[in-house]
């Protein structure tokens, strides 16, 4: 019976080059995904949502991943890993070309459905590089190589929200200041020519996909394959079901929660900003100070792991940060919270990275079937964040009956929102403690 640690067995091969190629696909994701942060009040404003509604941009791209993700692992089954990465791409530039329609017709729907193509597209791109990157080396140190990956995600995700921010946020405040006092047609064409600006960066996103689809069936990826921790004597696992693994299904609540308390502290914190009435011009960078943090943390992790602390240690340090951060925020107002917003990104960097090493260890010739599990856990960020708008929005509505002004009541219940992040990083603190261990022998 074989007690070994490693999920790899090309643990020899020079890695370097799928690695690289690797963190290219975590860069494309990554900047797709934390658009979502300047698409938020910008659909807000062309569609007039309330602010539930327009936290349905996350909903629409996290929950793709509940519906593709097991589609998603019987597609790697029979393609394998690279063919199953070039259609993610694929499939992620025809959700881009659906915001073309979609900006014509300023319809909400149209753009929701662009945005949940898109994650299909993404889904299908996780599902098979997370687990590609885990067991392309041993598994101690399978958190410093998805660090690295997530400093090529986070850096794209502050240059998508820097750039999407530009465009699709420049001049939104004085469009919103005109839209109270101008005619109803005058008022639909302000809005038509402001969701005529998503069209071009769409367009040129769509080739770009496209034409790394293509590549990526070129590229030099090595086939690679998990292996169990317990073997019996013909060399199969002796475990029959995937229900045989409690660390696994617990791995799957962690990471739900973890990506709802991800998508909250990216995606809400312009909107914050606005709410706490700084301008947009301004609150646009503020998505980029949350991926900085998240950057740097990342940094930090590919020096001490596993050299230093160990991804449990990690994920341990992580939720407790979590924890005091979100007494602050809460407590606090201002710029000053908003910079305790940015700072999850500290304490939200290494849990990813932890989670999935920990989670797919012993899993063996179930790991395809676990990565899916995975990745239908993201859709955290399809369900928290909305419930962060309810909260908003129920918490507004009882501090204006109380007789609080407007901009007043927006500004409280914006930041008391942030409580439900505390049972988020409670439940990754138990895995972290105990949960990671849980039906795997000592």
């Amino acid at each position: 019976m074989s007690n070994s640690n490693s999920l790899s067995n090309n643990t020899g091969k020079n890695t370097f080059i799928p690695i690289l190629i690797i963190a290219g696909l975590f860069f494309i994701f990554g900047f797709v995904t934390w658009i979502n942060g300047a698409l938020i009040p910008f659909m807000k404003t062309i569609n007039e949502l309330t602010s539930a509604q327009s936290y349905l941009v996350a909903s629409a791209s996290y929950i793709s991943f509940v519906v593709m993700a097991l589609p998603a692992s019987y597609i790697l089954n029979k393609i394998g890993y690279r063919k199953g990465m070039s259609l993610g791409l694929f499939i992620m530039a025809v959700g881009a070309l659906v915001f073309i329609p979609a900006a014509e017709a300023r319809t909400y729907w149209v753009f929701l459905s662009g945005i949940f193509i898109q994650g299909m597209g993404m889904t299908l791109l996780q599902t098979a590089s997370n687990p590609y990157i885990t067991i392309l080396g041993p598994i101690e140190s399978a958190a410093k190589r998805i660090a690295i990956m997530g400093i090529a995600n986070k850096v794209a995700g502050a240059l998508g929200s820097l750039i999407f921010g530009a465009i699709l946020l420049s001049g939104i405040d004085s469009v919103k200041d005109r839209l109270s006092t101008v005619s109803l047609v005058e008022k639909g064409h302000l809005l038509d020519t402001m969701a005529d600006s998503v069209v071009v960066p769409y367009v040129v996103m769509a080739v770009v996909l496209m034409v790394l689809g293509i590549l990526i069936r070129k590229a030099p990826l090595p086939h690679v394959e998990a292996e169990p921790i317990e073997e019996t004597r013909n060399g199969e696992t002796s475990k029959t079901s995937i229900f045989q693994f409690p660390h696994l299904w617990l791995g799957v609540l962690t990471l739900f929660v973890y990506v709802g308390a991800e998508v909250i502290a990216g995606d809400t914190i312009i909107a914050y900003g606005i709410s706490l009435g700084f301008p947009a011009a301004d609150a646009k960078f503020f998505t980029t100070f949350t991926l900085l943090a998240m950057v740097a943390t990342y940094g930090l992790g590919v020096f001490l792991i596993p050299k230093y602390i160990n991804q449990a240690f990690a994920l341990k340090a992580s939720a407790v940060l979590g924890i005091v951060l979100t007494f602050c925020i809460v407590f606090t107002t201002g710029f000053v919270s908003i910079i305790f917003v940015a700072a999850l990104g500290i304490a939200n960097a290494l849990v990813w990275p932890a989670v999935w090493p920990l989670t797919l260890k012993g899993l063996g010739k179930f790991t395809k079937t676990a990565s899916a599990l995975l990745i239908m856990a993201i859709s955290g960020g399809a369900i928290i964040p909305p419930l962060y708008g309810k909260l908003v929005d129920s918490n507004k509505a009882e501090l204006v009956a109380q007789g609080l002004s407007d901009a007043a009541a927006t500004a409280e219940s914006a930041t008391s929102g942030y409580w439900i992040l505390l049972p988020c990083y409670a439940i990754i603190l138990y895995y972290a403690l105990a949960g990671h261990k849980l039906g795997l022998k000592k």
